[in-house]
């Protein structure tokens, strides 16, 4: 005889399964697993039931209920889960709803949907307070009456006696705060918004961003030309006849906003548009008491107007730095993605900047290995797709990035990928010891060229019809701060990754840490080589470089 089906049905999943409302998880359960003091340790527990339920309620049962967060998957729509060209190492290529937002339980209420499965991110912080060993984990479900509805296994994890050290790696995901005022509602830099700029700082923070986007201007990025995105200028400038004054106030308080919460290193926008360096971004300039738009599109990057601004403008700014206590942590970028038919125009650009800056970090995007061998950009940032060249020239304190053009071989974060697929990365950016990992998209909530400033993120996902849903943000806006996702969840266990396999170099060395890392590999791990297997090696890898840790911290 067949067992009858039960009423309330649960699943333990790690955090690499993506469950779809309309697909039964076909995952080995996870019931066990080690972690590190210092980390944020996820799983998930899915669930089903033959019933309608609604307004359920969640019990944690647990000796560690103060460092436990539990939260619903939420589901979100997607027109463009990938483009034409895409590998097979995808969950699906259909529209419809794929799983990504976190919601806490008093955000979105849990019901259960008979013949579709929902899940809940359970997520442990592992704090310096907590003391090592087993600890179990079970979640009961209620119904708001009080009965019993169903009930997790228990998971059990073990926390090894051992810290992550600090992370190294440079990480930046692109900041847009015109979005933030945009979709708020509020008057960009009042009071309301440099609340909700913080907020979705102290995410970035949390999350293992180190590095932010930090508007001097408006940043000329992913705008049409000819095109504007709100002002969002934090230098104040002042002209009368050809001088300039400029004035730091706006600047200074992001400073601070992002000393006391963390970050690093700051990531000066761009001085020049995209695409080729050919013109100024906007920057908008006080004249006789009237502000206007004084530098943009219409004016050449070279011209003596946009020159002489700079050669004022730039030993202002390197002052002020060393003012701050900051020009050690401050990187500049020029124009995003230059080519070959760009040499001119880059190369004009660079002489201006390199003229005051030349002491600093200038980086940008870049692909062609020609163009830096040619000397025009000293500190390229190819993308994963385009890296290895960039690695056999051994090219000094190399960064990589990858955007909606990543979608084949490599790690990216669609929707549609699994999650190993992002959380790959931390392993690569380890092996081949990058400095840095840049992504344009932290929370771009427009469309395509910022034509479309009015989008709803939950329900246009791709930029409309731009860019494959998961590549032009991490989070979305909440009532009153950002709701994360389960790529930024993922993205920040890679990162951990990176961290422990650090703690093991401190140990027994790169060589024989690698050597752990890829036990059981037929291929040696590589940007575009790994396992396709939703997970499991990658799991298991980790586990493998625990007890490592372990047996050498006892």
């Amino acid at each position: 005889m067949m067992n009858a089906p039960q009423p309330f049905q649960t699943m333990l999943l790690s955090s690499l399964v993506k469950v779809f409302a309309d697909e039964v998880p076909n995952h080995e359960p996870y019931h066990s697993a080690t972690a590190l003091v210092g980390e944020t340790f996820s799983f998930q527990v899915a669930y089903t039931s033959d019933t309608l339920l609604k307004n359920i309620e969640v019990e944690i049962k647990s000796s560690l209920p103060d460092l436990i967060c539990i939260r619903s998957v939420g589901l979100v729509s997607s027109e463009m889960p990938c483009f034409k060209n895409h590998d097979d190492d995808v969950l699906r290529t259909t529209p419809g709803l794929y799983p990504d937002p976190l919601y806490t339980l008093d955000q979105q209420s849990i019901s259960s949907i008979p013949g579709q499965w929902r899940s809940l991110w359970v997520a442990i912080t592992l704090d310096e307070t907590m003391s090592t060993g087993l600890r179990s984990i079970q979640v009961l479900f209620k119904s708001s009456e009080g009965q019993i509805l169903g009930e997790s296994d228990v998971f059990e994890l073990t926390v090894i006696p051992a810290t992550l050290p600090p992370q190294q790696l440079i990480h930046t995901e692109w900041f847009h705060v015109d979005c933030l005022a945009t979709k708020y509602g509020v008057e960009v830099f009042s009071e309301a918004h440099w609340a909700l700029i913080e907020r979705y700082a102290d995410t970035m923070v949390k999350h293992g961003m180190n590095m932010i986007l930090t508007p001097l201007f408006t940043p000329p990025l992913d705008t049409a030309i000819g095109g504007v995105r709100p002002t969002v200028q934090l230098i104040s400038v002042t002209k009368a006849g050809n001088r300039y004054e400029f004035g730091f106030d706006l600047l200074t308080r992001w400073v601070s906003m992002c000393r006391r919460l963390g970050f690093k290193y700051f990531e000066f926008s761009h001085l020049f548009t995209q695409w080729g360096a050919k013109c100024a971004p906007k920057i908008m300039v006080t004249i006789q008491g009237e502000d206007q738009q004084l530098f943009g599109w219409d004016t050449d990057a070279s011209s003596a107007e946009y020159r002489s601004f700079l050669d004022q403008f730039l030993p202002c700014l390197d002052q002020y730095l060393k003012e701050q206590g900051i020009d050690q942590q401050s990187w500049f970028h020029i124009s995003d993605e230059p080519g070959e038919e760009h040499l001119e125009s880059y190369r004009a650009a660079s002489e201006i900047i390199y003229k005051h800056l030349s002491s600093y970090p200038i980086m940008d995007a870049l692909s062609e290995l020609e163009l830096y061998e040619q000397g025009l950009v000293k500190r390229p940032i190819p993308a994963n797709t385009h890296i290895e060249p960039f690695l056999e020239h051994q090219v000094p304190d190399l960064w990589t990035y990858y955007c909606c053009a990543q979608g084949e071989q490599v790690s990216n974060r669609f929707f549609n990928m699994p999650s190993a697929r992002n959380r790959i990365i931390g392993f690569q950016l380890y092996k081949f010891g990058l400095q840095g990992f840049l992504h344009w998209g932290y929370n771009f909530w427009y469309s395509q060229y910022s034509l479309n400033q009015q989008l709803d993120p939950y329900r246009t996902t791709d930029a409309e019809h731009a860019f494959p849903s998961g590549d032009a943000y991490l989070v979305y806006p909440g009532v009153e701060g950002p709701i994360e996702s389960i790529r930024l969840e993922v993205l920040y266990e890679g990162l951990q990754d990176l961290r422990a396999l650090e703690l093991l170099e401190q140990k027994i060395g790169k060589k024989a840490t690698i050597a752990i890392m890829e036990e059981g590999l037929s291929t040696s791990l590589t940007f575009s080589v790994y396992p396709r297997d939703q997970g499991t090696w990658l799991l298991e890898a980790r586990e493998r470089i625990n007890q490592a840790i372990a047996s050498y911290s006892t």
